[in-house]
């Protein structure tokens, strides 16, 4: 089988992520992987937070600062779950969309191309050798967190990539039907 096509139908989601990390090199690869995604128009919305070392504290005072400030019935258990996230893998890229003006390219748009720029960034990850995971929930799509990072208005946090090297057993990809989601007009 093709390898390109090998690493896309044997990617996976990795939940345990150690060091090391991928090299400066290797995740210059990477970040070019992701700007080859689709982009409607050459606008070029997507951009990239890198965070690592001392990093992973900043965005774990982000999270809890949000947390305590948005957060209702917030318990200390689920303050220590927001402050112990980032430390879940050794780098995490955060993707950044940014809407620009365009009369034939919808935000929407604009942000499915900074998606698919985050896919690219898994399969390279893959490719080399290393492990990530895709994490939203209440710190992706959301002003107000986009405004922790020191974002501008038309900015929005789509997810944050986490990386490192798999540690663990590895999860089982389920068998997919494809018929079960295909529709074919002939």
């Amino acid at each position: 089988m093709n390898e390109a096509l090998k690493n896309i139908l044997e990617r996976n989601s990795h939940r345990n992520l150690v060091e090391p990390i991928p090299s400066k090199d290797e995740m210059e690869k990477v970040f070019q992987a992701a700007l080859r995604a689709p982009d409607h128009a050459w606008l070029r919305p997507s951009s990239f937070i890198q965070i690592s070392g001392d990093g992973l504290q900043r965005l774990s005072d982000i999270f809890v600062d949000f947390a305590e400030e948005n957060f209702d019935d917030l318990t200390e258990e689920r303050i220590e779950k927001y402050r112990n996230a980032p430390f879940r893998a050794p780098l995490i890229v955060v993707l950044v969309s940014t809407k620009k003006d365009h009369p034939k390219v919808p935000e929407m748009e604009q942000i499915i191309s900074t998606g698919t720029a985050g896919q690219n960034i898994m399969l390279a990850l893959s490719a080399l050798g290393y492990g990530a995971i895709w994490r939203t929930g209440s710190f992706a799509f959301n002003n107000k967190i986009s405004e922790k990072f020191g974002l501008n208005e038309n900015q929005t946090i789509i997810g944050y990539i986490y990386i490192g090297t798999p540690a663990g057993k590895k999860k089982s990809l389920p068998e997919m039907n494809t018929d079960d989601y295909i529709s074919i007009w002939d």
